[in-house]
Parts: C-alpha cells; sequence; structure tokens
C-alpha cells in the first residue's frame, strides 16, 4: 500500500496539469454546489467529454474534485439565502438561514466550511485505509436493514422543532405522504396521481425543496418588505476557534461516521446522510429545541454527514464497481468511457489511478478550505443589493435551475406549489424539517420493507431476527420514546414559567 502512495504523490506532483486540475475542479465544483439547479452531478456530467483529451487518471482527478467541491458549496447559497445550492444542503438551510439573520452569517459559513473539511478528510481517511472491507460490508445491508436505518431516521421527527409536537408529526407525515405520489416503485401502477401522467414520475425532490425553501423564502421577505441587508449585514467566512470545535466534536465525529456509512450505501447519498445526521444530532443534543433556529450543531452535523459520505460513495464505486450515489453513477459513465472497470481487480491491476484518486480528493479537501473562504466572500457581496434585486434573480435562479434539471415544466409547476405550501407552513410556525425528513426517508423505508415482506413470503420474523435490522429497530423504538418524553418535558417547563408568570 506504501509504493502505491508514493507512485500516486509521485504521479500528481510530477507536473502543474495534475495540480490546476485538481484546483480547477475544486473552484468549479463549489460554484456549481452553490447555484440552485445546478448540483455536482451536472457539475460531473458537463466535464466527461472534457476528460477525452486527458489520461484517466488525470480526469478521474478533475471529477472527483468537482464532487468535493459541489458538496459543500451547496451550503454558501443555503446559509446566505436560505436557498440550499444542491439536494444534500437542505438540512443546512435549517439552522445555518437562522443563524445568518442573527447577524452571525460569517460564524455559520465558517462551521459549514470546518465541518465540510473535517468530514470529507474523515471520509478520505476511510477510502484510503479501508476501502476493499468497508465495501464487503455494505454488500451485507438487504432490504430489511435499509427499513430499519430509515425508520431510525424517520423517528428523529419526535426531536425536531420546540413548538407543538403535533404539527411536527403532522408535517412529517405530509412528507410521507407526498413521497408516495407516482408510480408504485414495484408494481409501477400510478398512486394519488388524480388521474394525470404527468405526477407518474412522482414529485421532484429538488424542485421541492428549492420550492419550500428558496421560494418560500422570496415570497416570505417579500411580504414583510424587507431588505437583505437589514437582516444579514456585510459578512466573510470566519472559521470557528478550536475552543468551538471542541465543543462540536462529538456532533462532527458521530456525523462524519454516518457520513461514511451511508456513503458506502449503494444508491443512498449524501443527501440522506445528511439528514440522518441531522436527525441524530437532535436526538443527542440536550437542548433540541434549539434546532431549527439558528444551532450550531444543526449546521455542523449535516456537513460533516453529507462531505463524509463522498469518500464513502467512492469505496463501492472503485472497489465492487456499484456507484454509491447519483454523482458516482456519472462518474461510472466517465470511467467506462475511458475502458476502466471499477471493480474487485481495479485495485490490482491499476494501483496508481486507484491512490492517486485517493491522494487528489484528500488534496482536493484542504482545497475546498482555501477556495470555500473566498467563494463565500463573493457571494456574499450580492448582500449590498436591494433585495426587490436579489429576490428576483434567485427566483430566476430558481425557475432556471429547475427546469435544466429535465427541461420539464411540471418541475417549475411543483416548485411554485411547493414555493407557496413553504410560505403557508412559516406563516402558521410548522416547522420544515420533519417534512423534508418524511420526504427523503419515507420511500427508502417503504420500499426497503415491501422488498424485505417479499423475499421472506411477507412474515415479519426474518426481519427482526436479523441482529443488524433488530438492533436498529430497538434503537427506533427507544429514541421515539425518548422524543416524547423529551417533548413532555418542555411542556410541563412551558406550564410552570406560565403559572410563575
Amino acid at each position: 500500500m506504501l509504493d502505491g502512495y508514493i507512485s500516486a504523490f509521485e504521479y500528481i506532483f510530477s507536473g502543474p496539469l495534475s495540480i490546476l486540475l485538481i484546483v480547477g475542479g475544486t473552484i468549479w465544483g463549489i460554484l456549481f454546489g452553490a447555484v440552485p439547479g445546478l448540483t455536482g452531478i451536472v457539475g460531473v456530467a458537463l466535464l466527461i467529454p472534457f476528460t477525452f483529451a486527458l489520461e484517466p487518471t488525470q480526469g478521474l482527478l478533475l471529477l472527483g474534485s468537482v464532487y468535493v467541491g459541489s458538496t459543500y458549496g451547496g451550503s454558501i447559497s443555503a446559509i446566505l439565502f436560505n436557498t440550499p445550492g444542491s439536494p444534500e444542503a437542505a438540512c443546512t438551510a435549517l439552522d445555518g438561514h437562522p443563524m445568518a439573520k442573527q447577524g452571525q452569517a460569517g460564524r455559520a459559513l465558517g462551521i459549514a466550511l470546518s465541518a465540510s473539511a473535517i468530514g470529507g478528510i474523515f471520509g478520505t481517511l476511510a477510502l484510503m485505509l479501508l476501502a476493499p472491507p468497508l465495501a464487503r460490508v455494505a454488500l451485507s445491508f438487504g432490504p430489511a436493514e435499509y427499513f430499519a436505518l430509515a425508520t431510525l431516521g424517520i423517528t428523529a421527527i419526535a426531536s425536531i422543532g420546540s413548538g407543538s409536537f403535533l404539527k411536527g408529526i403532522l408535517s412529517g407525515l405530509i412528507g410521507i405522504g407526498i413521497a408516495t405520489v407516482g408510480a408504485d416503485p414495484l408494481t409501477g401502477i400510478g398512486r394519488f396521481t388524480f388521474g394525470n401522467d404527468m405526477f407518474l414520475t412522482g414529485v421532484g425532490f429538488v424542485p421541492a425543496i428549492i420550492g419550500l425553501f428558496a421560494l418560500s423564502e422570496v415570497l416570505e421577505r417579500f411580504s414583510e418588505r424587507g431588505v437583505v441587508g437589514e437582516v444579514i449585514a456585510k459578512t466573510s467566512t470566519k472559521l470557528p476557534s478550536i475552543v468551538e470545535l471542541i465543543t462540536l466534536k462529538w456532533t462532527l465525529l458521530r456525523s462524519s461516521f454516518i457520513g461514511l456509512v451511508i456513503g458506502i450505501l449503494p444508491g443512498v447519498g449524501a443527501t440522506t446522510a445528511s439528514f440522518i445526521g441531522y436527525s441524530e444530532a437532535v436526538r443527542w443534543s440536550k437542548t433540541p429545541e434549539k434546532f431549527g433556529k439558528g444551532a450550531p450543531e444543526g449546521i455542523a452535523a449535516p456537513e460533516s454527514a453529507n462531505n463524509s459520505a463522498v469518500g464513502g460513495a467512492m469505496i463501492p464505486l472503485l472497489a465492487l464497481g456499484i456507484p454509491g450515489s447519483a454523482t458516482t453513477a456519472v462518474m461510472l459513465g466517465g470511467l467506462t468511457i475511458h475502458g476502466i472497470v471499477p471493480g474487485p481487480l481495479l485495485m490490482l491491476q491499476n494501483k496508481e489511478l486507484v491512490f492517486s484518486v485517493f491522494v487528489g480528493m484528500m488534496l482536493a479537501n484542504l482545497l475546498m478550505i482555501v477556495f470555500g473562504l473566498k467563494a463565500a466572500t463573493i457571494f456574499a457581496k450580492v448582500l449590498d443589493v436591494p433585495y426587490a434585486l436579489v429576490g428576483s434573480a434567485i427566483a430566476v435562479f430558481c425557475i432556471t435551475g429547475v427546469y435544466a434539471l429535465n427541461n420539464n415544466m411540471i418541475d417549475i409547476a411543483v416548485m411554485l406549489s411547493f414555493g407557496a405550501f413553504g410560505f403557508f407552513l412559516k406563516k402558521f410556525d410548522v416547522p420544515i424539517a420533519p417534512l423534508i425528513i418524511g420526504m427523503v426517508l419515507g420511500p427508502i423505508a417503504e420500499t426497503n420493507l415491501r422488498r424485505a415482506l417479499i423475499l421472506s413470503d411477507f412474515r415479519l420474523d426474518p426481519i427482526i431476527s436479523s441482529p443488524l435490522s433488530a438492533s436498529l429497530l430497538i434503537l427506533s423504538v427507544v429514541s421515539l420514546m425518548y422524543g416524547f418524553y423529551g417533548q413532555y418535558r418542555r411542556f410541563k417547563r412551558a406550564q410552570m414559567q406560565m403559572k410563575r408568570l
């Protein structure tokens, strides 16, 4: 292994081109991640044709750097404008934007950047050291385990929010219900389409979150006739102190580990990792009522999880030839174009390529800190512009980005509908986080439960008897009861305060 890394360093630093590709890919990724609707998938896909002129190793260095940068980039617009630049940044907006509105935008950006770098380095180190054994662990996850894992994430709904517990549960159920619209994932039969074939593809997640976060924010600001500069002052990224990072150490470690595990599971990806990381941060917090109001843990958890998932997703891609996320699926296409077949033999037959990718992604995570500081400062200059122009520009970017996803007008209709829906949810103080968690994790739980039941001839005992599945389900029940208990304590505490007054 040591000789593989020595040859990788020699290859990368033997000439300026490899370094320039890593630098350029990281910058490209940050920019694509920060613009709503573009995402890292688009950034990687657009560069694949350009890799024809490069060596296979150089092409993969470029694509891997874009993947790293884009995962962080989405947090910039999420924090400053409540407009997630990518799906995995949707959770970051829940606490990042409220912190920015409190005049701490620089601090929020710094926490996001630091957590992204820590999570990314954690995931890349795991990729460098443990790729083959971790890939085999991923293969041990079947439908029952996927169902139990998704259920564990959904139970966090009981802990999120300091307001009405019923509103949180209702929001989560609405999210799960929205996710059932469209063709049945197993039978292909339309569900809740109301006879309209356009709904057979379901409710697009990216148009929905852009509507819920970005467009609803624009509507709310215009309804209040506010100006961005009055809410968020001029800012620059302020990296957290060592003391603050130490206070976040367990959140960063837990979420990075969650992101790694979720990343190596084929087809799950960074978005799911960020929401499970966020839900576990709420569950383990001593002050869960602060989440959604600008809690530092609410930024650190999703950002460390989704960036750690980047390294995790590369593990099944390189070791098994199975893409761990949508972005790595696009990268798989780029590899096959160059005649490279990922799988167990890749690490034996093409060591230089594999180890160069490992080293390149580590360098991209370190460079992300440098360019992330500059990128956030550039985006923050938009705050000097009157909100009448900023809000209009955000709406145009949202419409353009959503339409560019599939060239489908129905996606624009979905975004506009969810924008209005999110506006009314905010007016009635209904939390959005449970709704998004329901939309992300609901389909995973439903599909894998049904698959597990089909495989077990509709018996529940194989699901419960699986050690990993049973452990996750027991944790789900315990955490759900703990969430109920926490909500009950907060309710009693509020009652006692009212009596004192």
